[in-house]
This record gives C-alpha cells, structure tokens and sequence, in this order.
C-alpha cells in the first residue's frame, strides 16, 4: 500500500497513497492543529459517497412503479422483488464491507465502492431501454443495486477512526443522516429525470444516466481529497464475541423495526400509493411530474439525528420503546382508515410512521456503546466494550438492513394472496407490540439494570 516512506505535510505523516501514519484524533494539540480539519474532509466526501449509495439502492424500488407503463409484462410478485432484492444483498454486504476500510484503507475504499455503482447505475440504463430484458437480469442488476447499500457499513467504519470519543456520536449521526437522505432525493428527482424530456413516453434509461457523473465526481473526490489510516483495524475476535452476545440479537431485533421500517418503506412507498391511489401518484410539474413518495424517506432522514438527541437526554431504550409504539399506533391508523381511500389521511398517519421510525433509528443506534459497555462492566469481559460496540456498530446495521426485504416482501405477499395491503400492515402491528414488549422487559423495566443506568 505505499506506507514506507513519509513526508511532511503540516504535522501529518504522510506515504505515498495518502496514508496517515501519525493519526491520533484523542490528542488535543494534534486534534486542534489538523486533526479536526482533516476528519472533516473525509467526513464531507464519506457523506456525498454514501448519499449516492443510498440512491442507487432505491433506483429500482422507484423503477420498478413505471415499468408495467414502459411494456414490461412483470407480475405483481416480480415487481416487489425488485423492490426488495437490493435491500436483501445490500443488508448482507454490509457484514463484510465492515472491514474493507481496515483492510484496504478509508480513501481507497471509498473510491471502490462508489466506483461499483456504476454497475447498477449503468446496467438500469441498458435493461429498462428494453422491454424484452428478462426478469432474472433485471433481478440480477437489482441485486447489484445493493452495492449502494453496503456502503453505509464501510462509511461509518471509516469514520469512527476519524473522530475523538466525544464527537463519534454527532460525526456519525451527520454522515448516517446525510447517507439516508439519499433515498428521498432520489424519489424525488427520479420521477423528473425520466418524465421531463419524455415527450408523450417514459425515458426510464434517464434513472440510471443521471447520477453517472456525481458517481464519477464521488470516485474523483474521494481519491484527491481522503485519507486512509494506518492504525485502522479490522476486530474479528470483536465481532465474534458479539455473535455470542444475546444482546446483540436483542437490538437488532429493535434496529430491524426501526431502520429496516424505515429503508422498506421508503422502497415500497412509490408502489404503495401508486397501487392505493393511482390518481395520486404522480403530480404534473411543467414537462416533469413529481412525485409525494420522497417526503417519507425526507421526514425519515432529518428525525434521526434527533433521535440520537432525544436518547442522550432521556435513554435510549425509553425512546425507542415510545417510537415503536408511535409506530404501532399509526399503523393501527392505516388499517382501520385504509379502506376509506382518503390520500391525505394515509399521506399524513406515513409521514407520522417515517418520522416515528427514523427517531426510533438514531435512539436504538445509541443503546448499542451504551448497552455493550454496562455488559462488560457486568462481565469482566476480556474483549473491550469498545471493540465489542464498534462491532456491533457494523453487524447490527447489518441486520437491520433486511427489514428493507422482508417489509416489501410481506407487502407483496399480502396483496398477492388477499388482494389488500391490510393483512400485511395487521402483521407489523403485531411485530411493533412485540418489540414494544422486548423493549419494555429488557431494557425499561424497572428492576433491570439497564433501566437503573438510564439506559
């Protein structure tokens, strides 16, 4: 990798590949000097990275509402497995893109992973010009749409390296919230780039072509302007201590009703209303129509951070049991107002479950240092909590991730055998009394130990 010889660049060690051999971001001289300058460089590049992963890992979620109108004779079932497929390969590409930062380097991975967007970015274009593609190549290029949502995995690991203790919460909320925003632009400006040139037909191909070029300029930044450290480690004994820890089932579990609501409600939203009030999915805007679906994902994105906020003041386990059952609630709103077919109402209860989902995501991130800490007080563990938790950062993510499946998943299965959504949203009710009752037992109620620490 280049690390042998060093030059001088202010009181940066620097080799060639634009490694850091001195990093050391809990000293305050080296902080204050360069050290704060230079993590926010990375930090902007990181986010600008993973908001475009974000986006390529909701293309065909969006795509996949135009395509019975472009010619292609998919199936209903068809259809939500290209929804869901790229939630299901990023989910479990985020388990080894934990460790890619350790292994090749911050920058350089960067660099190789917004470069990897191009595929799915490129392959859309090339398939959806078509209408005779084959649903397993358009399954295929869905799968690889997943790229986009390992990402996230790879960009936070990076930057936990960059940011002293005291700002790792705030620096990782910033680039978590910067990443999801992706999904609402790209519901949001997606919709234009294949209607407004149109002309009396869709120019789907657009979808992809579109964020070519911010791919390249990602690729282009991330290698002139990031760093990658040479004390960065990959922890293999620490993730698999963690596999050993109930707790690590038991927040994923939660991470998985709020994070994996959140990205699989964001995927299936376009086809929801596309499918619950067709004369509401689109809006005239010029030559372009617009489309509401992107304010789910927005409301999403701009509460986690608060959700992070909220747990520092009041535990994280508290608010994420009053997200889930916020979530449980608005959910039983949807059954009992879905078959009265008024939009604003089911637009108004979803943008209530996004923001709900999206507090319960930054309050649920929170419990896991604080979680993994009191254990290893409790245990005596010989694996650090903070290894145990900068692991679990990345496995638990991990998991969380296919809540982005299995939500389309139940979806189309619902109206496939019942012909309504109704069946579906009755399951999550149940799943979010569960976890609301998980929540409570293990971490809330009184008596537990979690509980007397404010977890």
């Amino acid at each position: 990798m280049g690390r042998g010889v060093a030059t001088a660049d202010a009181s940066l060690q620097l080799s060639k590949g634009r490694w850091i051999n001195n990093w050391d971001a809990e000293d305050p001289a080296f902080w204050n000097s360069v050290g704060q300058k230079t993590a926010a460089i990375n930090l902007r590049w990181s986010i600008f990275a993973e908001f475009l992963g974000f986006v390529v890992w909701q293309l065909f979620a969006i795509v996949a509402v135009y395509l019975p109108a472009a010619g292609f004779e998919y199936s209903t079932s068809q259809l939500f497995w290209l929804i869901s497929m790229p939630s299901l390969v990023g989910a479990t590409l985020r388990i080894p893109y934990t460790f890619m930062v350790a292994r090749f380097g911050g920058r350089n991975w960067t660099v190789v992973s917004a470069l990897l967007l191009l595929i799915p970015a490129g392959g859309l274009a090339l398939a959806v010009a078509n209408t005779d593609t084959p649903f397993w190549v358009m399954l295929s290029l869905a799968g690889l749409a997943g790229f986009g949502g390992g990402n996230f995995a790879s960009s936070m690991a990076n930057i936990t390296y960059f940011y002293p203790a005291a700002q790792k919460g705030w620096a990782l909320g910033l680039n978590a919230a910067g990443g999801n925003l992706g999904a609402a632009v790209a519901q949001l400006l997606v919709p234009v780039a294949i209607t407004v040139f149109a002309a009396g037909s869709l120019q789907l191909p657009m979808a992809g072509i579109v964020w070519i070029p911010f791919i390249l300029l990602a690729a282009f930044g991330a290698l002139r302007n990031m760093h990658n450290l040479s004390n960065a480690r990959s922890d293999l004994r620490g993730a698999l201590a963690c596999l050993r820890e109930p707790h690590l089932w038991i927040i994923s579990s939660l991470y998985i009703g709020t994070f994996g609501s959140f990205i699989g409600f964001s995927a299936v939203f376009p086809k929801l209303i596309a499918d619950t009030f067709t004369e509401y999915s689109g809006f005239a805007l010029g030559t372009a129509t617009i489309t509401l679906a992107f304010l789910g994902p927005l409301v999403g994105s701009l509460a986690r951070p608060y959700g992070g906020k909220l747990a520092d003041r009041f535990g994280g386990a508290r608010i994420t049991l009053a997200s889930l059952s916020l979530m449980a609630l608005i959910t039983v709103g949807l059954v009992l107002t879905l078959s009265a077919s008024n939009f604003w109402v089911f637009l108004g209860l979803f943008l209530i479950l996004f923001t709900a989902s999206g507090v319960g995501n930054g309050s649920t991130y929170r419990m896991i240092p604080a979680v993994f800490a009191l254990r290893a007080d409790i245990g005596k563990d010989s694996v650090g909590a903070a290894r145990k938790s900068a692991a679990a950062l990345g496995l638990i993510s991990a998991i969380g991730a296919y809540g982005g499946f299995l939500v389309p998943q139940a979806l189309g299965l619902s109206v496939s055998r019942a012909g309504s959504y109704l069946p579906a949203f009755c399951v999550f009710v149940g799943l979010y009394l569960l976890l609301m009752a998980v929540t409570w037992f293990c971490y809330v109620r009184r008596g537990s130990i979690f509980a007397q620490q404010g977890i």
